[in-house]
């Protein structure tokens, strides 16, 4: 018998129809014949609102208090989903993290997968139940409850569906797929019927909140099939896999947007072997990622560093870089977070020369000023003012042909 993973997200189970409506699917899950374990979020807006909350209490509450406190959500979501699938007549059990055998390191709030002990849900498994798994959470080898991140339910299916050795991983939400951008922005966006495990690491962690980036990197590490689709309705979603088959031809399959950037400047910083390591070891060190670094290199033997960070990490980034800053002898170090990024993705852009030049012409027309440019062989990212935003990927869409069938933008 085959093992199927399943997640419902927030929207999913909202309310108490909802529930009784995911508990109906899973149970069908089960009635075609496969073994189900189902990975499911917080309720709603539970855990924004266990955030405000703890803001309450205090401006920077201790990271190990705020796992303790956010990993109740997923306790409440998995009690009521098991209570609902009982009511249908099955066998069912749910699990914390903890009980489900997931093994984190210590880095609270943003804690990484480092094993998962499957006897416990291949025991209940085995006696014919459905097992429901607290997704976001886990337990350190101290005993210490971690959650982590956002969208960490994602990476909690994932990672139990590689372990598992899952047929498949279906993620639920409340989009039916993974589209060519966000259709709230681009309501002319066409769903994608299938994306590269490459692709959708670029897409997500570009901005797309259909999948977190390191479910993704679950899935390809391990060659686990996602298929990302509607709780409200039984239509095909996207999958994610190791190769496309529908939109093989493109160049360009989408174009991702991330408002949550800010940029940070450092001035003058002495142009010498090891100032670079310096900077971004001490942010490395509080699990800040950065990205998009530009440095520019001036006659006084001095250097501009420039890099993004999340909105949410820039009040730490700043005071990590002005410490540094101060200790290098840089001139001082600047801030701005009223930015956006906007990119665009597809593995076809290494082999087509003119698919930088179509971006940037696309946004000069319409009069959006690029501050940074970033690239690899599969992206494009430009970080542009947070209010040309959305003028910017609607721009950027329509230059590529997005909305038309995937052979429009096949030869720039």
């Amino acid at each position: 018998m085959s093992i199927l993973v399943q997640k419902f997200g927030g929207s999913s189970v909202a309310n108490p129809d909802r529930i009784k409506a995911v508990a109906r699917r899973v149970v069908e899950a089960k009635d075609r014949g496969d073994d189900v374990v189902v990975v499911v979020s917080a309720l709603g807006d539970t855990t924004d609102e266990l955030i405000a909350l703890a803001r309450q209490i205090s401006e920077r509450p201790p990271k190990r208090e705020m796992d303790m406190l956010l990993s109740t959500g997923e306790q409440v979501s998995i009690a009521l989903l098991a209570m609902a699938i009982h009511e249908l007549g099955r066998p069912v059990v749910s699990l914390t993290g903890a009980q489900g055998g997931i093994i984190t390191d210590t880095t609270h709030t943003k804690a990484k997968i480092l094993q998962i002990n499957t006897e416990r849900i291949e025991r209940e498994l085995s006696q014919g139940k459905i097992v429901i798994v607290a997704g976001f959470q886990g337990v350190t080898p101290g005993d210490d409850i971690t959650t982590l991140g956002r969208g960490g339910s994602d990476t909690t299916a994932v990672a139990l569906a590689a372990a598992l050795k899952a047929r498949e991983c279906e993620i639920y939400t409340d989009v039916d797929g993974v589209y060519t951008a966000d259709p709230r922005v681009v309501p002319s966006a066409r769903k994608l019927a299938d994306v590269s495990y490459g692709e959708m690491l670029e897409m997500a962690s570009l901005g797309a909140l259909v999948l977190q980036p390191r479910a993704v990197e679950f899935g390809a590490m391990y060659g686990v099939p996602i298929h990302v689709r509607s709780s409200f309705n039984r239509e095909i979603g996207t999958y994610v896999r190791e190769e496309r088959v529908v939109e093989k031809d493109m160049v360009v399959i989408g174009v991702a947007h991330d408002v949550n950037v800010a940029k940070v400047g450092i001035l003058d910083v002495p142009d010498r072997p090891g100032v670079a390591s310096r900077i971004f070891s001490a942010l490395a060190a509080e699990a800040i990622n950065v990205d998009m670094i530009v440095q520019t290199t001036k006659e006084q033997q001095t250097t501009d560093m420039l890099f993004s960070v999340s909105r949410d990490d820039l009040a730490r980034a700043k005071e990590i870089v002005e410490q540094v800053a101060a200790e290098l002898g840089a001139k001082g170090v600047i801030v701005n977070d009223n930015v956006a990024k906007v990119s665009i993705v597809g593995a076809g852009m290494v082999s087509n020369p003119g698919v930088a030049a179509r971006m940037f012409e696309a946004l000069a027309k319409n009069d959006i000023n690029i501050q940074v440019i970033s690239t690899s062989e599969i992206k494009i990212s430009c970080l542009v003012k947070a209010e040309d935003a959305l003028k910017a990927v609607r721009a950027v869409h329509e230059a590529f042909g997005l909305s038309q069938p995937e052979t429009q933008n096949a030869a720039l």
